[in-house]
């Protein structure tokens, strides 16, 4: 079965036979593997139910919105759900008093002596996957606290209590033993990891370690210690007649330049890292404007380009441009379409996207610019996959010239390792889809008094390096630096900057009020999961917990974001239940169809029924995610 692929006009009146075909029921009547959650007075999602159990508790106690999204964050890290207390937290919050929405931008940066020279000098292409020297600086604790600091409304004592707990002892998870025991090899490389995570005496060889079995009361007394350094440093300002947000500061202070800032420097230059304590106080959690784009007058944002969030709004630029309704869910017309804007898209994110506080500007004005995404747009070849796509120019669009003309006319993408092997390239044992989809935990919250948060933490997943007796573990996230401009002019790795990540929380707005809040666990996958989320709902009236369970798609044509960098044009993995014709006409098209059971997509999402003043909750059946809602 063949048919031309072409441009439908704005909200074209034509249905596509085939589309009638792919669903028995409308899309708005499918059944879901869990329920939708209906809260009035809050919900909290988040990757574990523990977490979320920790965000309920917060909730009981009085506190907000960002007091849950707090505590939660605090208990995934605790319970190492593919991120520790070292890593980097990204969060998006409406607030409901000024009705904005405000950034946080809490990633490490890279350490004093980290530069392309000094990897290169070590026969490395790129940073390596895991240990001291994949580490930037920890995110994640300054994150947590000048969020709870500026908008929450409990004490530090009162947020970090559940996951205090945790670390005296809590029943460890399959999921976490088996991560453990998959990297057992790289753990057993440092001290401090291989006393957390592999804490018995093996009887046949006792010098070996083994890791906890499932079920187990797992326990981290150095991370305890550490979390009630932090609460000591809060009582203690308190007590001295701090008010409350000086008092969470005060521990803020002690954790980047106190007693706790020195063990963690003292235990990973011992193991060979970088980090210093400069490093360290010259880091700054902060607050910055968010990004948006206009979808069917829906007001979508996103963290800037130090994320690769800003890629979902220029597909949504794109595919504005068509009637994707028309074409039928996940019909081929449809999976082709969105797959060419994403191609678009994720090329610009290849060679435009950096730290922005790091000269040059990146484009940004230019890449979210409609005009230049109906430039962009005639560049859609609708019979074939395009393996060719490059990054286009936006400077014209924002009134500039391309700093980086010279290296656009001669970018290709990085092709596959097997072709281009780096000498000394650290390979680990996570394999390229593994890598495609590593890491990151997922949070929602909101309250009925109108606040709203989305945040995307991650770095310091198993196997993390643990520096010292912190008990912390390091991001990993020095792996998504380039050290060849000619890949990414703005990525490049130097300290002090910022790495370009995958990490992308959503927060969208209808009529000026909240309407979703949504995000995704999966690496480079994260955006084009919840592009699919976000139509889901607004193309094709799903709830959100039917978009988090719906079947999505997964390109792997970008340059990945780890490992080595690679670039897979025309690889596409479709749910087995995709209907076999589907998948003939893709192949057709030129696209390497693979079929999974389920294709990798744990979304967790709010959305906010402006009709009737409640809340829904969703969190999809993939992974471990859950909510609670009252």
């Amino acid at each position: 079965m063949c048919f031309a692929l072409r441009p439908l006009p704005p909200r074209s009146v034509l249905l596509p036979l085939l589309a009638c075909c792919l669903l028995a029921a409308p899309l708005n009547a499918q059944r879901t593997n869990k329920p939708l959650l209906h809260g009035k007075h809050w919900v909290a999602v988040t990757g574990k139910p523990l977490g979320a159990t920790a965000g309920a508790t917060t909730f009981a106690r009085g506190g907000n919105a960002i007091d849950a999204a707090c505590a939660m964050l605090a208990a995934t890290c605790t319970m190492w759900d593919t991120l520790g207390w070292g890593g980097e937290t990204q969060a998006l919050i409406y607030n409901p008093h000024t009705r904005q929405v405000i950034g946080v931008n809490a990633l490490g940066v890279a350490p004093t002596g980290a530069t392309p020279e000094f990897f290169r000098s070590r026969g490395l292409a790129f940073p390596p996957e895991y240990g001291p020297l994949a580490a930037v600086t920890p995110g994640t604790p300054g994150g947590l606290m000048l969020m709870l600091a500026e908008f929450g409304t409990l004490s530090l004592a009162d947020v970090l209590a559940p996951a205090i707990e945790m670390a005296d002892g809590y029943p460890i998870e399959a999921q976490a033993v088996g991560a453990i025991e998959r990297f057992r090899g790289e753990i057993e490389q440092w001290p401090a990891s291989q006393r957390v995570f592999l804490p018995h005496a093996d009887p046949q060889d006792p010098p070996k370690r083994r890791a906890p079995k499932a079920g187990e009361i797992f326990r981290q007394p150095e991370l305890a210690v550490t979390l009630r350094k932090l609460v000591d440093a809060e009582r203690t300002a308190l007590a001295a007649g701090k008010d409350r947000k000086a008092a969470i500061m005060a521990a803020y202070d002690r954790f980047y330049r106190g007693d706790i800032a020195a063990e963690l420097v003292r235990g990973t230059q011992e193991q060979g890292g970088l980090i210093t304590l400069a490093d360290l106080d010259r880091w700054r959690a902060k607050l910055e404007p968010s990004v948006t784009t206009t979808y069917r007058g829906i007001e979508v944002h996103k963290l800037t380009t130090w994320t690769q969030g800003p890629a979902m709004l220029q597909a949504l630029n794109l595919l504005e441009q068509v009637d994707l309704r028309a074409m039928g869910y996940n019909s081929a017309r449809y999976i082709h379409t969105v797959y060419q804007a994403m191609n678009l898209a994720f090329a610009d994110r290849d060679f435009y996207y950096g730290d922005p506080d790091f000269p040059p500007d990146e484009p940004v004005r230019g890449l979210l610019s409609k005009a230049y995404a109906q430039q962009r747009f005639q560049l859609i070849n609708w019979e074939h996959n395009d393996p060719g796509v490059r990054p286009g120019d936006p400077y014209p669009f924002q009134g500039g010239a391309n700093p980086f003309g010279d290296l656009l006319e001669k970018w290709t993408p990085q092709p596959p390792a097997s072709a281009t092997k780096p000498a000394g390239f650290q390979v680990s044992q996570m394999t390229h889809d593994d890598a495609f989809l590593a890491g990151t935990t997922s949070i929602q919250a909101a309250d009925e008094n109108g606040w709203v948060i989305s945040v995307t933490p991650s770095g310091g997943w198993i196997p993390a390096f643990i520096a010292g007796h912190t008990g912390v573990g390091l991001s990993q996230r020095m792996q998504s630096f380039v050290l060849d401009p000619a890949m990414n002019p703005f990525n490049v790795l130097a300290p002090g900057q910022r790495p370009r990540v995958t990490l992308t929380p959503t927060l969208a707005l209808k009529a000026g009020k909240p309407f979703l809040a949504f995000s995704v666990q999966g690496g480079d996958s994260q955006d084009q999961n919840l592009l699919q989320f976000f139509l889901n709902v607004v193309e094709f009236g799903m709830n959100v917990q039917q978009a988090a369970e719906a079947a999505n798609f997964l390109s792997y044509q970008m340059q990945s974001s780890f490992g080595d960098h690679r670039s897979e044009p025309g690889r596409l993995e479709v749910r087995d239940d995709v209907p076999a014709w589907v998948r003939q006409e893709l192949t057709r098209m030129g696209y390497r169809v693979e079929m999974l059971p389920r294709v990798y997509a744990p979304t967790t999402a709010i959305f906010v029924d402006q009709e009737h003043g409640t809340l829904q909750g969703a969190a999809s059946d993939t992974g471990e995610d859950y909510g609670i809602a009252w």
